[in-house]
């Protein structure tokens, strides 16, 4: 039987190992593996970073349902077989897998709505802004929180600077 402390620590430990996750996805994939255009993984930075950018941090994937392989329902079937691949420890360790599986949703939500409300995303996620919107987008690659940028040093605010105040984002370079 598992003690209430047992399950307070897996799911404790299932959000702070999806915020790695989701780092360390978008580090090495998104944008390492992503840059190569012929990669599965080059929607993220040819067209949903160009997106962004191009719109203020809007990405016009976002308007339509998930059942198109764009950006979107691209996003959508990678989140669907993380899940899936975590699905095996559900039985051992139910919070833990409870966590990340509740955390990869609230990814999702959390990124869709900073994509179709910028407004919020600067209020409630301007680490997500900074990742688009300034000099370094090879930086801040947490979405949901941005303790592993912290914890990696790979944390640098724009959203709220002085260097936001300064003339225009820069256009998307490939």
């Amino acid at each position: 039987m598992v003690q209430k402390g047992g399950k307070m620590i897996g799911a404790i430990l299932g959000v702070f190992y999806t915020n790695g996750l989701e780092w360390a996805i978008h580090r090495y994939l998104l944008h390492g593996l992503g840059r190569n255009k012929r990669s599965i993984w080059s929607f993220h930075w040819s067209i949903h970073h160009r997106n962004a950018r191009k719109n203020g941090h809007t990405d016009p994937d976002y308007h339509h349902g998930i059942w198109q392989w764009d950006g979107r329902g691209k996003e959508v079937v990678s989140l669907l077989a993380l899940a899936l691949g975590h699905a095996p420890l559900l039985r051992r360790f139910p919070y833990f897998t409870l966590a990340v599986w509740a955390s990869i949703y609230r990814y999702y939500l959390v990124h869709k709505r900073s994509h179709l409300d910028p407004q919020w995303t600067r209020e409630n996620v301007p680490w997500h802004m900074d990742h688009h919107l300034g000099p370094d987008q090879h930086a801040n690659w947490c979405v949901t929180a941005p303790w592993f940028d912290v914890i990696m040093g790979t944390r640098k605010p724009w959203v709220g600077t002085a260097q936001e105040k300064q003339p225009t984002v820069e256009p998307f370079q490939e």
